[in-house]
């Protein structure tokens, strides 16, 4: 919905650009070419020339961006339309904003964009579905896809036709791999209360010291804002603090002791970036910049803040990941188990246990470790050098996701052995949460071997949801 501020700059800023057309002065993409091809004159039809920037940008290819990631791209770039520097009618911007609001999301190939005039490739095939082009996602909301046609037929909504400043203002935002960026971001910190949240239960039920996740603890450090989050997360699980003169040793291994300073500090980071992705989310990313001081031509389209935000992403994922894999190495030996059976077998030797779930975990840390590689360091110029330096950002955010559905295996691995501990101790009646007694059902004891593919993805799920009702 816009309010009649926004209108109204959209208003002068749509009319600036028709007064500057119409006395033919050179605009990017409106009375010029696009890319290296500013310096040749547009179309004379400027509908045929904003298809024609969308027809061949739509090369696109690989697996859809998930639904939730397109829709937050679309909500972005319409939003950084309303500030009045795109030079968009605000009528027409309606018509767009009505297609969204009424469930249309369109089908968009995740690979291809270097994130530099924007993510062209993936918003190309946004505005491709809008004009009825291409695959949609079902309006019901949902996995199923369709033609474009057809969810615009089942939505009653009319493919818009596109005209050339639209077109190019649509398509050269950097709202897909900042969408990407933003989601990831949320899901590494519900991942840092899941790895908290199973530390708390591990030190309780194994009866070990509290004393690192005391809040003098944290005030001695510096008294960090990620720490304390992290230590009263890990203090909220544990029913009945040990100090050194009761817990089953001095000083557990550090995959315990030092949660509050490794959560704490991805927390850290995780919030040092929130200003800077906010910024990013409430900016105007398109090119020409269209003011009531003049037009710009400039680079507002390169998205280099979310590369960097991802690469630093990778980092934070690691951890997380890590330190649970070596939590789940803890739990399966009976050196550092407090003499539970080696691989929390229920019949060590006619039964494996976990020995499966955790050699899995190990492929999984190592393909994080693998794609940890920053990509906004491994850019290919082009576009003819128009294009010369590029950050990468979406390809960056894109590993992220994979990291994270790596991780959060590694995390429902973690949340198996943290239910097999319960049963084997007998704690599963300790006072807790809920999700304690949900975890508990989501998986059965260990009496014979079975396939545990399917429980390993189910406790991960559950873990998920659970944070996203303490994490926001």
């Amino acid at each position: 919905m816009l309010t009649p501020g926004l209108k109204e700059q959209m208003r002068e800023s749509h009319e600036l650009l028709e007064r500057t057309a119409s006395k033919g002065l050179p605009i990017y993409g409106v009375s010029r070419g696009f890319g290296p091809l500013a310096e040749f004159s547009a179309d004379d039809d400027p509908t045929r020339h904003g298809l024609g920037l969308i027809a061949h940008l739509s090369v696109g290819q690989g697996p859809h961006l998930p639904r939730e990631t397109t829709r937050l791209m679309m909500e972005m770039r319409l939003r950084g339309m309303t500030r009045g520097f795109s030079g968009i009618e605000p009528e027409r911007w309606s018509v767009l904003a009505r297609m969204l609001n009424a469930g249309f999301v369109p089908v968009v190939p995740s690979l291809g964009s270097v994130s530099a005039s924007g993510d062209l490739i993936p918003l190309a095939h946004a505005a491709s579905c809008l004009a009825g082009e291409g695959m949609a996602w079902s309006p019901d909301g949902g996995s199923e896809v369709t033609t474009a046609r057809e969810a615009l037929r089942a939505l009653d909504l009319e493919p818009f036709v596109w005209h050339a400043r639209e077109a190019l203002a649509f398509v050269n935002g950097t709202s897909a791999s900042l969408a990407a960026t933003v989601l990831n971001h949320v899901r590494i910190r519900r991942q840092c209360w899941i790895l908290a949240t199973l530390t708390g239960v591990i030190v309780d039920v194994l009866r070990g010291n509290a004393e690192p996740y005391s809040e003098v603890v944290a005030l001695a450090r510096g008294n960090s804002a990620g720490h304390r989050l992290a230590a009263s997360w890990v203090r909220a699980q544990i029913t009945e603090p040990q100090d050194a003169s009761s817990a089953r040793k001095l000083q557990e291994q550090y995959s315990l002791r030092c949660v509050p300073q490794i959560v704490g500090s991805v927390l850290d980071f995780l919030d040092a970036t929130d200003a800077v992705l906010s910024r990013e989310v409430h900016g105007c990313s398109d090119n020409p910049v269209v003011s009531t001081d003049g037009i710009f031509h400039a680079g507002n389209f390169y998205a280099v803040t979310q590369g960097l935000a991802s690469d630093q992403h990778v980092t934070l994922v690691h951890q997380v990941a890590y330190v649970a894999e070596r939590q789940l190495a803890l739990l399966v030996n009976p050196a550092s188990n407090g003499n539970l059976p080696p691989l929390l077998a229920s019949r060590p030797g006619a039964n494996s246990g976990l020995a499966g779930v955790e050699l899995a975990a190990c492929a999984y840390l190592s393909e994080i470790r693998m794609l940890s590689t920053p990509a906004t360091v491994t850019p290919v110029p082009a576009n003819v050098d128009n294009q010369d330096v590029v950050p990468m950002a979406l390809t960056s955010a894109l590993r992220v996701a994979r990291q994270l559905d790596l991780a959060d295996l590694v995390l429902g691995s973690l949340g198996l052995a943290v239910a097999q501990i319960l049963r084997l101790t007998g704690a599963q009646a300790t006072s807790r949460d809920d999700w304690t007694a949900t975890l508990l059902s989501l998986s059965a004891a260990f009496e014979d071997d079975r396939p545990l593919h399917g429980e390993v993805r189910t406790v991960a799920d559950a873990l998920h949801t659970f944070a996203g009702e303490h994490v926001r």
